[in-house]
């Protein structure tokens, strides 16, 4: 299982199309984490300011038609990630069916990342 972070009120746009986010044209890959300790240490490091809520698609690495590769963070993990932890990037949009779990951030009063939840709705 992997794990993407995308804005609820983007992933709610075209629910009849695979999800192809800007990433996958700015970077060539879809930005994904390997777990939920690491996926919350992205949303603290880069999506503090999102739009919420906030969700974390889980996907079957096996159901998606684009190439998933593991790779090295760069230029270094966000903090929190140890140092040489592999992040899975998917070359290709991602398919709806592969998304098994949609999980919501929950935050603390800090405004910090604290675990993924059932969504409300």
């Amino acid at each position: 299982m992997i794990y993407h972070v995308v804005p609820k009120e983007v992933w709610d746009v075209r629910p009849d199309a695979p999800y192809a986010p800007a990433s996958l044209q700015d970077d060539g890959f879809v930005h994904c984490s390997p777990d939920e300790e690491s996926t919350l240490a992205v949303v603290n490091a880069f999506y503090r300011d999102a739009p919420r809520p906030l969700l974390a698609l889980l996907l079957d690495e096996g159901r998606l038609t684009a190439r998933c590769a593991w790779e090295a963070a760069d230029p270094a993990p966000p903090p929190g990630v140890a140092d040489g932890t592999l992040f899975p990037h998917v070359f290709g949009p991602l398919d709806r069916d592969a998304v098994v779990r949609v999980l919501e951030v929950r935050w603390d009063e800090e405004g910090r990342a604290t675990g993924l939840a059932e969504t409300d709705g």
